[in-house]
């Protein structure tokens, strides 16, 4: 009996100790809650006090985007999509990335060089990046461009496009972008490890193709013996009957030639419409408006001024506290 009230007497401590604990936690929320909502109510008093400053503070972040848009030299971006055709994806990627080393490095000689552009041709860039292409859902259609170079290469959902690359192009001067593609086109083709890549690959299809018209020729042949063999198996007999001595299975024989002519269409055109390194599959168009305009400017300078002039509006509204606390320490 002692030891069943001991336990009783447990089971409504424990009972008493989670119900203080949902209440202490309902009041910690409370708490919260008041606090949160008072913050709010200060904030929002505190702003509206001072709509004045606040709001020139954003006028002026407005104008002084607006004169850096006009003070400063205009650049544009376009996008040029390849197709590799002899060599990985990423090596592609890498390869190309070597331009935009350049590029931050502000080494417009080598860029020159690597692109077979003048001087004055070559200083218009600003930078040249490749990025994988996204495909959602794994259907083979291109979703979008990972510009951040952030997409987790462990998602087996959305996986990166391992036939194709996004060139990115900054430059001064939109009109420029064709010799800035031919540039790019001839830095790749010229790579002798590609080139010898791309032979390879050439020479392998040529002999693929070689061997699957042998194979349909072996087909067709097997096909027109099986055909005779079916044929001459089927004798009338006495009284006009006809008797079946096997199953006829020439139907067999075509679904394996059509199969056959499929792959060899598909290395025919492979082999005809993509013999070089990489294939453009769309060029770059030229850029409608400057990428640097105002908006540009404008998301980056208007906070900016507002944050600052925020800052400077709490130093003032507690300056008395600031100073007490400054002569305390």
């Amino acid at each position: 009996m002692s030891e069943n009230k001991t336990d009783n007497k447990k089971v409504r401590d424990d009972e008493i100790d989670l119900l203080d604990l949902f209440r202490n936690l309902g009041k910690a929320l409370g708490r919260l809650g008041i606090a949160m909502s008072r913050a709010f109510l200060i904030t929002s008093v505190f702003l509206l006090k001072r709509w004045l400053p606040l709001g020139l503070s954003i006028v002026l972040g407005i104008a002084v985007s607006y004169v850096l848009k006009t003070t400063s030299e205009s650049f544009y971006t376009s996008d040029m999509i390849l197709k590799s055709n002899a060599v990985s994806t990423s090596e592609l990627i890498s390869y190309i990335n070597r331009l935009h080393t350049y590029s931050l490095e502000g080494n417009a000689t080598a860029v020159s060089g690597a692109i077979a552009l003048n001087s004055g041709e070559s200083s218009n860039i600003l930078d040249v990046s490749a990025f994988w292409i996204i495909d959602q859902s794994k259907d083979g259609i291109p979703d979008y461009i990972d510009y951040k170079s952030n997409h987790d290469v462990y998602d087996t959902n959305n996986i990166r496009m391992q036939d194709r690359l996004d060139v990115r192009v900054k430059i001064r001067s939109p009109q420029e972008l064709a010799k800035v593609r031919d540039g790019i086109i001839q830095f790749i083709e010229s790579d002798s490890l590609f080139q010898r890549k791309n032979r390879v690959r050439l020479r392998q299809n040529v002999e693929m193709l070689t061997r699957l018209n042998y194979d349909i020729l072996q087909l067709d042949s097997l096909q027109k013996v099986k055909y005779f063999e079916e044929t001459r198996n089927m004798q009338p007999k006495t009284g006009g009957q006809m008797i079946f001595l096997q199953e006829q299975k020439t139907q067999l024989v075509y679904t394996d030639i059509y199969d056959l002519y499929e792959k060899k269409q598909y290395m025919e055109s492979n082999h005809e419409l993509y013999k070089t390194i990489v294939t453009v599959l769309s060029d770059f168009s030229l850029p409608a408006r400057r990428d640097n305009g105002a908006w540009y400017y404008g998301i980056k300078v208007i906070p900016l001024f507002f944050l600052i002039t925020l800052i400077l509006l709490l130093l003032l509204a507690n300056r008395k506290k600031l100073e007490e606390v400054y002569k305390k320490y």
